[in-house]
């Protein structure tokens, strides 16, 4: 099993360097670096380092930003993974797939998505966010947050 390192900045201003450090520090033994934008899909170094990966192999990032700016083009890096039995792990973010031996891809895709939503409401926590879902709304007309 290998552990295939992707770092990309998207301005002059930013370096490589500290993602190349922490993918080091992961154990990735290739990197491929990039300078480009997020919401570009045609990035060179990212396709062959999905190329790179073989069976067993794990794609690594530092953060899942620097992989996709969305949900369904990280579904997409995934399945194309996936599809290699290949997983993908990012080193900030709790993501990390297996690397499928024999289960659905639709497992995986569940999988995906449940990291998304922990991932968001993880944000949103943090970042003192309020969560209202359906079941708790308060109907049509009235206030969801008391006034004391």
């Amino acid at each position: 099993m290998a552990l295939i390192g992707y770092a990309r900045v998207s301005t002059d201003e930013q370096t490589t360097d500290p993602q190349l450090d922490a993918l080091r520090a992961a154990g990735c033994t290739t990197i491929h670096r990039e300078h480009a934008s997020g919401g570009d899909r045609s990035r060179p170094e990212l396709k062959r380092a999905i190329e790179r990966c073989r069976a067993g192999d794990v794609l690594v990032v530092v953060r899942i930003d620097r992989l996709a700016r969305s949900l369904a083009h990280l579904l997409e890096i995934i399945e194309a993974l996936d599809a290699k039995r290949a997983g993908f792990r990012s080193l900030g973010d709790p993501i990390d797939t297996p690397v499928r031996k024999g289960g659905s891809l639709q497992e995986s895709d569940r999988y995906v998505r449940q990291i998304g939503t922990d991932t968001n409401a993880s944000h949103a926590a943090s970042n003192d966010c309020l969560f209202l879902s359906s079941r708790s709304s308060p109907g049509p007309g009235r206030s969801a947050v008391s006034q004391a």
